[in-house]
């Protein structure tokens, strides 16, 4: 433990270790395999670098995020520590020289991603390195009830045959008993070790907001232009929308998303972790792996996919064990948006067979034939020569995928992107002066909002078709525009690649994972009904509520959250139900008032009062405009 504690304070300053970390250290030195459950924050890194620093040899890692393995080795080798990520777009000939300088070159780490993991020359040349240790990160990913499943997971047991005598620690901060169950199935490994800590979080109030006006409502919750938040929406347009009005609040408030440049996200980035700014209004997938301690707040503005990937996210905030909240901002229109978003998007069993039948007669695939074969892949133009919404038959191929029928590229979500570069009033002297791709060009502006400020992902075909011209001729006027420095572009050729991993065998094929499919799409739906059930849960504090559904029990309120806020605050009585009612219409009478109005000029309770206008509105007695204000009926 002194030598651990002394690597500890060399690279990483602390004199000790935190709850469970050093259990879980000792249990890896003593060649054991380890799964570890550590809530978001807990530090899981330590847990395997620290071992790995202790042993001659190399830890390898796999981890399933390019951004969350390039932050890791940034921080590594900011301390002097030799590690090296394996991420795509790289030659066959730089990948032999990187696996040759992990053999030979003293390094102490190698991130992989799992579909990495694969490539036979990648495992041919980890039997000839000087493993000490196997981590894999994010291990839910393994699980396919797991709310991030990665098919090439199920294929880290690969290591038992190239590594036998080699331990090996999962770690995840995400796991539900269920879970927990298919990850030490899958890992087939005897004797794994469960290091479990609570996930409690006893610095960070859990709250659930009803409020119509979701903008400002995050300005309320932000107590302090110095306050550090981060701001989860569900699109890229939403991030640039918030962050502008919060600029004009006086925050010092930026966008964060995935149709940024590398660059952009880079800075952004590294000025938010110096606090040049405080608030990054960002999509779900920002934070993964960073480690900010001193995050105030974290807010939903959008209701999450299932409980897993919110818990995570909030666990982002609060990690110096400060108190912090995290928020989710709703009303009753959030519930159709989910249920749309994720639900309605979910193929059936039926559509998933049509998807695979069609994509076998697209490549003119013949029967007992296939097996390896990859192609170029424009889903689009397949989506639009069938007929199939876009939505439904991805999600069918990612089904596909995960039951090891066919591999989609790590390239996939590659798409052909657009951004404006000039001023709207330049473009429109351009367009009259270049009357051939006027109407075009006019009809990707109706089409994508934001596509001044950011690189927009568009359907070529789609466009092309609604233009009434060819997609050829669609392309020839984006090339105009990007010459004539119009636009910046990046052309999609072929979106994906395809490879066929089983031999066609039509309706056989799919027979044996009928069942698995059935299973997962009821899962999906649940996790939609788990996260509905949380949000309508305003009776049980919402640690709690969280903390049982990761399978935790004998749990105290955590006195901080919404909930229990409430309880202490005292409780909404009909007799102080009737008086804020009479308040209310008597205000109304007089004239139309926002809520925020009526929160101004009455009294009582916020929550109070928009629990009593709620039920107003539903029975009828009032009415909201569709300029969000409330009218005596």
């Amino acid at each position: 433990m002194q030598e651990a504690v002394q690597i500890l304070n060399k690279y990483w300053g602390h004199k000790e270790f935190r709850p469970l970390q050093w259990p879980i250290i000792a249990s890896v030195l003593e060649g054991e395999n380890v799964l570890a459950l550590l809530p978001t924050g807990g530090g899981k890194s330590i847990c395997f670098q620290v071992p790995a620093l202790m042993r001659s040899g190399i830890c390898i890692v796999v981890s399933p995020l390019i951004a969350l393995m390039e932050d890791q080795v940034s921080n590594l080798q900011a301390k002097g520590i030799k590690a090296m990520a394996i991420t795509g777009g790289i030659s066959y000939t730089d990948l032999d020289k990187k696996l040759d300088n992990c053999i030979y070159g003293n390094y102490k780490f190698l991130y992989l991603s799992p579909e990495r993991l694969q490539m036979e020359l990648v495992q041919e040349r980890i039997r000839l390195m000087n493993v000490n240790l196997i981590a894999v990160d994010e291990a839910h990913c393994i699980s396919q009830w797991g709310h991030d499943f990665r098919p090439a997971y199920r294929n880290i047991s690969i290591f038992n045959e190239l590594k036998p005598e080699v331990p090996l620690i999962a770690l995840t901060a995400t796991a539900t008993p269920p879970v927990i169950e298919d990850i030490k199935e899958q890992l087939k490994l005897p004797n794994l070790k469960l290091h479990k800590k609570s996930f409690y979080r006893p610095n960070i109030a859990y709250n659930v907001i009803y409020a119509e006006d979701k903008f400002y409502e995050v300005s309320k919750l932000l107590k302090s232009i110095e306050e550090t938040a981060i701001i989860y929406v569900r699109s890229r347009n939403a991030t640039t929308e918030i962050a502008n009005y919060l600029q004009s609040q006086d925050y010092k408030a930026e966008a964060f998303h995935g149709g940024m440049k590398m660059a952009d996200k880079k800075r952004k980035l590294e000025d938010w972790l110096q606090n040049k700014f405080r608030i990054m209004v960002a999509t779900t997938a920002f934070g993964m792996g960073i480690d900010k301690p001193d995050v105030r707040h974290v807010i939903h503005l959008n209701l999450p996919e299932n409980l897993e990937s919110y818990f995570q996210e909030a666990g982002r905030a609060g990690r110096d064990g400060k108190y912090a909240e995290a928020s989710i901002i709703t009303n009753k229109s959030d519930i159709p948006v989910l249920e749309n978003q994720f639900l309605a998007k979910l193929p059936s069993i039926l559509e998933i067979k049509e998807v695979y039948k069609k994509i076998l007669a697209y490549f003119r695939i013949a029967y007992g034939e296939g097996e390896q074969e990859a192609f170029n892949f424009n889903f689009n133009l397949f989506c639009k020569q069938y007929n199939f919404n876009i939505h439904k038959t991805y999600a069918a191929l990612q089904i596909l995928e995960r039951c090891s029928i066919l591999k989609l590229s790590e390239e996939f979500h590659k798409r052909t992107l657009v951004k404006f570069e000039v001023f709207p009033g330049t473009l429109n002297t351009y367009l009259n002066n270049q009357p051939e791709v006027s109407e075009f060009t006019k009809s990707i502006l109706r089409t994508y909002g934001g596509i001044f400020e950011n690189l927009t992902a568009i359907n070529l075909s789609s466009l092309a078709e609604k233009a009434n011209i060819s997609d050829a001729e669609a392309l020839r006027i984006l090339q105009k525009l990007e010459k004539d420095e119009i636009i910046e572009f990046e052309y999609a050729q072929h979106d994906a690649s395809v490879t066929f991993l089983v031999p066609r065998e039509d309706e056989r094929t799919l027979i044996p994972h009928t069942k698995f499919i059935e299973q997962y799409l009821q899962n999906k739906k649940e996790k939609i009904e788990q996260v509905l059930t949380y949000i309508d849960k305003n009776e049980t504090c919402r640690s709690k509520q969280l903390l049982t559904y990761f399978g935790e029990k004998e749990i105290d309120d955590c006195g901080i959250c919404s909930v229990c806020t409430k309880k202490q605050s005292g409780k909404l009585t009909r007799d102080l139900m009737n008086i804020i009612y009479f308040e209310i219409i008597k205000l109304l009478k007089t004239a139309e008032r926002s809520s925020r109005e009526l929160v101004a000029q009455l009294p009582f309770a916020e929550e109070h009062i928009l629990e009593v206008l709620r039920l107003l509105v539903e029975k009828n007695r009032i009415k909201r405009t569709p300029t969000n204000t409330y009218k005596a009926q």
